[in-house]
């Protein structure tokens, strides 16, 4: 049975929890996403996570020891992820683990369903062909109990709560980012193959050693779409438009459009660049990605529910 998509997850939590407010609701389900949680979104987000997760520490962390089996390195890969780039190679050497031991431990972590394999979509220059996979964790707690709660077990277990918090404070503010690109693609693929005859058949990141372009897209007859996501309360501007352009260039990228998504809004000067070759997404385009929620999409769950 293939696994649910990030879509998929969140529609379930946004009809699970009566998320209507897509801005909370896609902050809470950075935290709590995948797990089939009762969430009651109108709760402060520091509050839930000390009452459903801090003081159930023990109960979580011993069910996901069951997977993990309580190896250190596992532990120590997994929360360099959840901090990181998500590059394999960046976990390694952050998690202080030598090559092959860390593959062996994706591995065993992709089959046991926590991770799942991040390629490029176009293969890189050859003059950079040492390129790194990423990874992904398949469900959005996982990635924040890796970042926010695995590194800060000691305090916690104590129901010493202080450093954990003052930590999820320091990175609760660009925590959402990767959710936010994430369902930017899932919008994308949707529009797109809804208007257009040209199907989207592959979506996702392009990176090498020297360029990362956030969003690209093959089409079916080998057209390629590139986007950019500016996390920022600032507008985004005609720069924005202007590196992305710089970035498939040095790629060597044969772009047919450009996408920019910002959680923003648009500067004069680039609204003014929209057309065929240019569309701009704000939050509030996401929002068609709840349309017409109902009890088809709650995911079952067989999970402990806390």
């Amino acid at each position: 049975m293939s696994k649910p998509t990030i879509l998929q997850q969140f529609r379930s939590f946004c009809y699970q929890n009566n998320a209507t407010n897509l801005e909370v609701a896609l902050e809470y389900f950075a935290v709590f996403g995948g797990m089939g949680w009762s969430i009651d979104v109108t709760k402060p987000l520091e509050l839930l996570i000390e009452e459903k997760v801090f003081e159930n520490y023990r109960y979580i962390h011993s069910e996901i020891t069951q997977v993990t089996q309580s190896r250190e390195v596992y532990h120590k890969i997994l929360s360099a992820l959840a901090t990181g780039d998500r590059r394999e190679h960046s976990a390694f050497k952050k998690a202080k683990v030598n090559k092959a031991d860390g593959e062996d431990a994706v591995d065993y972590l992709i089959e046991k369903g926590l991770l799942s394999k991040d390629i490029s979509v176009e293969k890189a220059l050859t003059e950079h062909e040492k390129v790194s996979i990423k990874l992904h964790f398949n469900q959005p707690f996982m990635r924040f109990w890796f970042a926010a709660v695995s590194p800060y077990y000691k305090g916690i277990k104590a129901k010493e709560y202080t450093e954990a918090k003052e930590r999820w404070a320091q990175m609760r503010g660009e925590f959402t980012n990767l959710i936010y690109q994430q369902l930017f693609m899932e919008l994308i693929k949707q529009s797109y193959n809804t208007s257009h005859e040209d199907k989207i058949i592959t979506i996702g990141s392009y990176w090498d050693t020297k360029v990362e372009i956030d969003l690209l897209a093959k089409t079916k007859s080998g057209k390629m779409v590139a986007g950019a996501c500016k996390f920022s309360k600032s507008k985004a501007n005609k720069s924005e438009l202007t590196k992305l352009k710089a970035k498939c260039q040095e790629a060597e990228l044969e772009i047919e459009s450009y996408l920019i998504f910002s959680t923003g809004k648009f500067s004069t000067e680039l609204k003014k660049e929209r057309g065929k070759t240019l569309q701009l997404f704000s939050v509030k385009s996401l929002n068609h990605l709840l349309f017409e929620l109902d009890e088809k999409d709650l995911l079952k769950h067989t999970n402990k529910m806390y």
